[in-house]
């Protein structure tokens, strides 16, 4: 039985090898701290965290995620080890919530390597720390045992390893800081928050586990448990508002309290909305289309749009963002089995050489036998419960698929064919798909919101995977042609005269690659080149975005020059730094940090290294943009286990004119906007 512990109070632990899972909401940092027998950390080398993630017996998370889990193997741990402390920590300079009072309480739960609870705490009563000591584990008498602690501190990180006796604690919190913000800058973006009212029914079966349970037998579907709540799709509307399509329920826009920043003043019915949509709460009117029955003894048949959501649109995004999840987490259940099989066998070769008189002989190689035919049989195990998890997933995105509407679907779905200027703004984009090695064959499109949250970084340099393209010039030419198809995605996105693009080619390097913008006349003007185009397209965009701040700061949306064009703007950068000075650089990185907030957004196309020169100045650009690669790069991580996965770019398909046929189209839409 699971034991609920209030803070100080203790429980046994009758296993070594455990997980501490934790869910928090909102991304944390997780970590450990071990100490000797006074209480005292001796070293930096005594602290796990995102920076240094694995110790003897130890192993916690390497970047700040919702839920963690960290490992623990406490008789590997070193003799002079009798406390570990579990930390949390709410990540600095990511603009997210700064205080634990913002945030639902952490929920720790200690489990043993079956999945059951052996000790729960919820860590309620903070208020304004941003960094807590949740449990400990600690060695008496020879026996271990868990403590509920929820020690917070205000001053943060800094604050706690040096209540921990750590001297060099402001220097280790510092590097945990940065450590956590090189992670978030690279992860992918986590799903709006769940309710506990909206069930995903995915024809579980009646026994399905819970999103951080291990596997018990049954297969993915369930795994997921709730959808995202629920969200009006986008319309322009007065600002601070948004306003519901026709036929569908609405209810006032709500600011997200625990997300530490706060919204535009709103303007006295001003033209101008850049906001995302106003978070429902209620239960959907209509429930999802259900699925076949299925025949006894087999799974159901998936259904396209069986998550639930106010359209069809919004039902398949967070049915994407679940099969997200379940592939997610299965893979994580997959490698936690292989890793306990491989540790397991080793624990028993060790003891069978420990013994001198089983290291040679026959008893000595059957008893290695033996060991090895325990691990061939838990790795087949898991082996059977993950293909059976992913044909599972294959087949849903089989029938998901092709039933995607047009902005989340690939280049070469028949839909783009019958392309027509949308009336209204999608809910989201997307940029591409995402795969783990487990499942060559199963990709799960990577969608982001719209309108965009922060910049996209299509990296023209190396890339971490064997076997890409070696010539520099290749790449830099496929990450402009990258660019312009995820332009393209977004022209045709947004309703004709809602979306403007600009271009700078300081050299004219682009200009094979931007001929479909060009010669297809989306383009309001030409792109910009030599150190006197970049000058004039980053001043006026920089002018855009203080008039249109001051004017919502100001309450006055309503007064903006007549000229002014308040569509959303994107621009496209290649080959940065060629062509800026450091003025440039400076409004740069402006519009990286100001622009999403009031439509405009950034595209770069750059080589990191190619502004090595400017040194950590521009640090803070790199990881305000999400970093996407013109070929299959392994640098993505998701929000819940922290797995790197593989980002594919959607391209254009081999000689196709589907881009043509529809920045034509485009086109088309503007000239008759503008009549």
């Amino acid at each position: 039985m699971t034991a609920e512990l209030v803070r100080g109070q203790n429980h046994p632990l009758s296993q070594v090898r455990l997980e501490v899972r934790i869910s928090a909401g909102k991304p944390i940092v997780a970590g450990a701290t071990l100490s000797d027998e006074q209480g005292r950390v001796r070293g930096v080398e005594w602290v796990a965290h995102p920076g240094a993630p694995t110790l003897p017996g130890l192993e916690v998370s390497k970047q700040a995620a919702a839920d963690h889990r960290l490992a623990f193997d406490l008789d590997a741990l070193p003799q002079a080890v009798h406390r570990v402390s579990v930390l949390l920590a709410l990540p600095t300079g990511v603009g997210g919530p700064v205080r634990f009072g913002a945030v639902a309480a952490p929920f720790v739960a200690v489990t043993g390597l079956d999945g059951l609870e052996v000790a729960s705490y919820t860590v309620t009563g903070l208020d304004a720390e941003s960094a807590v000591v949740a449990l400990e584990l600690y060695r008496r008498q020879g026996a271990w045992k868990v403590r509920a602690v929820g020690q917070g501190y205000a001053g943060g990180l800094a604050e706690l390893l040096t209540d921990q006796g750590l001297p060099e604690a402001r220097q280790l919190a510092a590097g945990i800081n940065e450590a956590v913000a090189q992670g978030l800058a690279r992860s992918v973006a986590a799903p709006p928050p769940r309710t506990p009212d909206a069930d995903r029914s995915r024809q579980a079966a009646a026994s399905a586990p819970g999103p951080d349970q291990p596997y018990a037998g049954s297969g993915t579907q369930g795994t997921s448990g709730t959808v995202p709540p629920q969200q009006t799709p986008y319309t322009p509307g007065p600002q601070g508002a948004t306003t519901p399509q026709t036929g569908r329920p609405g209810s006032p826009a709500q600011s997200d309290p625990s997300s530490g920043a706060q919204p535009p003043s709103p303007g006295a019915g001003g033209p101008v909305n850049y906001s995302h949509p106003g978070r429902q709460t209620a239960a959907p009117p209509t429930p999802p289309p259900a699925a076949p029955p299925a025949q006894p003894g087999q799974p159901a048949q998936p259904v396209a749009g069986d998550a639930t959501g106010w359209s069809m649109e919004e039902r398949l995004y967070n049915q994407v963002w679940g099969m997200f999840e379940d592939l997610a987490r299965t893979v994580a259940a997959y490698r936690s089995a292989v890793d306990f099989a491989d540790s397991r066998m080793e624990k028993e070769l060790d003891q069978v050489l420990s013994d001198p008189r089983s290291r040679i002989g026959g008893q000595g190689n059957a008893a290695r036998e033996a060991a090895r035919a325990k691990h061939a049989l838990l790795v087949d195990q898991a082996r059977a419960a993950l293909d059976r998890d992913l044909a599972q997933l294959t087949a849903e995105a089989e029938v998901v698929e092709p039933a995607l509407p047009r902005a989340y679907a690939s280049w070469d779905n028949p839909v783009w064919h019958a392309y027509r200027a949308p009336m209204e703004v999608p809910m989201a984009l997307r940029l591409g798909d995402l795969r783990l090695p487990e499942s060559e064959n199963l990709s799960i499109p990577m969608l982001v919101r719209l309108p965009l949250e922060r910049g996209l970084w299509i990296d023209s340099g190396r890339t971490s995977l064997e076997g890409t393209l070696a010539d520099s010039d290749q790449v830099r030419r496929l990450a402009m042609d990258t660019a312009v198809a995820q332009a393209a995605r977004l022209l045709a996105a947004y309703p004709a005269g809602e979306f403007t693009v600009h271009v700078i080619d300081p050299a004219g390097t682009g200009a094979a690659s931007l001929a479909p913008l060009t010669q297809s006349g989306v383009l309001d003007s030409p792109p910009a080149a030599g150190a006197t185009g970049v000058a004039d397209v980053l001043r006026r965009l920089t002018q855009r975005v203080d008039l249109v701040q001051m004017a919502l700061r100001g309450g006055a949306a309503d007064s903006l020059p007549p000229d002014l064009d308040i569509a959303e703007q994107l621009l496209i950068v290649n080959d940065f730094p060629h062509g800026f000075d450091d003025r440039a650089v400076t409004q740069l990185r402006y519009l990286a940090d100001e622009g999403p907030a009031v439509g405009v957004h950034l595209m770069m196309v750059a080589d990191r290294e190619d502004a090595t020169a400017y040194g950590p100045l521009l640090d803070p650009l790199w990881r305000s943009l999400l970093r996407i690669t013109p070929v299959p790069d392994d640098h993505l991580a998701d929000p819940w286990v922290g797995h790197a996965w593989t980002y594919e770019p959607s391209l254009i398909p081999a000689n196709s004119q589907v881009l043509e046929r529809v920045l034509a189209a485009v086109a088309a839409a503007r000239r008759s906007w503008n009549r």
